[in-house]
């Protein structure tokens, strides 16, 4: 069983409002591919990158946000950037990518295709009048092979320097496990017993979602306590085990379709009313969303033409631009089965 949670360092979000912040966003990309070990080579692409992220978003939107994550996966560093701005947007993706082509005054035409070239993996979505999210991925290995396709984004209340929500995705041959948890309030409380929750999961893979659930109420009864949804998804049948308590959101989704799965009310660790599972189907073409209190839950993708085919983490991200609360920590896994 491998896991994709090991978070290596605080997620960091750089508001991007003039051309000053770009020379932040290089320092950060810089140190931040410095200390996962990378090689001269890849840190200066990521920080070149980077750069050109910030750049365009000036450039473009005049205002936005990048998101610096760096992580652990299977035992290899991976360093993400997410680029997202409410700006014009694009009506051509494709001939904004081309070498040359810019829309911009005095734009050299050379961002886009540039970050594609040199990031070992790169995606983009961009809708006109809407907005723009751009993802960069490095990694300094192959990646490893896994059946589902798991992106996962948590930030903390601002001002606070650390998340009080978590996440947590174990990978088998056949089983997709993923865990959501947002512990009570914000700020060192809240993530003690978020961290409380992950070890228990991490010490009870082999138990259903709802013994998970059983587990963990009893390990926070020391903290403060937690909501705390489980999805495990059966990978050859696209079957979906899912048990909930608290306010943590489960759905699946497609651009036509949305089906929210049922938690109870309740904060584990404290007062827990009912632990009962639910019986899902993660249907082909469909993704499977789950996410914290800090993003509001009216989202829809109808608006959003193409999205669902996108990286998830990439979807996760422009769910977080256009839903996020502000006033709390916020957590959001996008899962979506790989063609087999």
């Amino acid at each position: 069983m491998t896991h994709q949670n090991s978070i290596l360092a605080p997620v960091t979000l750089l508001s991007i409002s003039d051309p000053s912040s770009v020379g932040e966003v290089r320092r950060a990309a810089h140190a931040a591919a410095e200390e996962l070990g990378f090689d001269e080579a890849r840190t200066g692409n990521a920080a070149i990158v980077a750069t050109e992220m910030a750049t365009n978003i000036v450039r473009h939107a005049g205002s936005g946000d990048l998101i610096l994550q760096a992580r652990q996966e299977g035992g290899t560093p991976v360093l993400e950037f997410l680029a997202l701005d409410r700006g014009p947007g694009m009506r051509d993706v494709e001939r904004c990518m081309e070498d040359g082509y810019s829309t911009a005054p005095g734009g050299s035409g050379t961002g886009l295709g540039a970050m594609r070239r040199l990031s070992d993996e790169f995606d983009i979505h961009s809708t006109a009048g809407v907005g723009t999210a751009v993802l960069a991925r490095f990694r300094p290995g192959p990646r490893a092979a896994q059946r589902m396709n798991v992106g996962a984004l948590s930030l903390p209340f601002p001002g606070e320097l650390v998340c009080g929500d978590a996440w947590e995705i174990l990978h088998s041959p056949r089983v997709c496990t993923i865990t959501v948890i947002d512990g009570l309030g914000h700020g060192i409380d809240a993530n003690v017993a978020a961290q409380e929750a992950v070890r228990a999961v991490e010490a009870n893979a082999q138990k259903s979602v709802e013994q998970k659930l059983e587990v963990a109420h009893g390990a926070l009864r020391h903290t403060r306590g937690a909501a705390m949804a489980v999805a495990e998804i059966d990978q050859d049948s696209g079957h979906i085990a899912f048990a909930g308590v608290g306010n943590i959101v489960g759905a699946t989704a497609s651009a036509q379709a949305l089906r929210r799965m049922v938690s109870f009310d309740g904060t584990l660790g404290h007062e827990v009313y009912r632990i009962r599972g639910f019986e899902y189907t993660l249907e082909p073409g469909h993704v499977l969303i789950m996410h914290s209190d800090g993003l509001k839950s009216q989202w829809k993708f109808d608006q959003y033409p193409e999205l669902l085919l996108r990286d998830p983490l990439l979807i996760a991200g422009v769910l977080y631009r256009d839903f996020v609360r502000g006033h709390d920590d916020v957590t959001v896994v996008v899962a979506r089965a790989e063609p087999s």
